[in-house]
């Protein structure tokens, strides 16, 4: 194993509860299921391909935030994406495990990775 995915596994099992639950069952369709590369950046796993897809964040022991990186590039024609004001970032809240609409995550994640693979990110820094 490389050291970026023992980071976070070692992330997911410091969380208790409801949250080790999702965090467990997200990283396994990311990283397992869609084989998306990840690492830890900002204290949280991200998952890329080309770009950065989403993150995982953990909401006050509550739950987990399921993050899109280019969310308003999405069409969200399933509409569980939500902006909560942010104009890039759209996320979807999860509390259990059996909470995760796993048909309508796989066609977000199917659109969000063939945008990653089709579409560049259009990078903000100046050059």
């Amino acid at each position: 194993m490389n050291s970026d995915i023992d980071a976070v596994e070692a992330f997911i099992y410091e969380k208790e509860g409801q949250q080790q639950s999702l965090l467990r069952a997200l990283h396994e369709l990311l990283y397992g299921h869609y084989e998306l590369t990840t690492k830890i950046r900002y204290k949280i796993p991200f998952y890329y391909r080309k770009s950065w897809i989403c993150y995982l964040n953990p909401i006050k022991n509550e739950g987990i935030e399921l993050a899109f990186l280019r969310g308003n590039e999405l069409s969200n024609a399933q509409g569980i994406l939500d902006s909560k004001g942010r104009k890039q970032v759209y996320g979807i809240d999860l509390h259990t495990a059996s909470d995760i609409p796993m048909t309508l995550l796989r066609e977000i994640l199917q659109e969000a990775i063939l945008l990653d693979e089709t579409v560049p990110y259009p990078s903000k820094r100046k050059k």
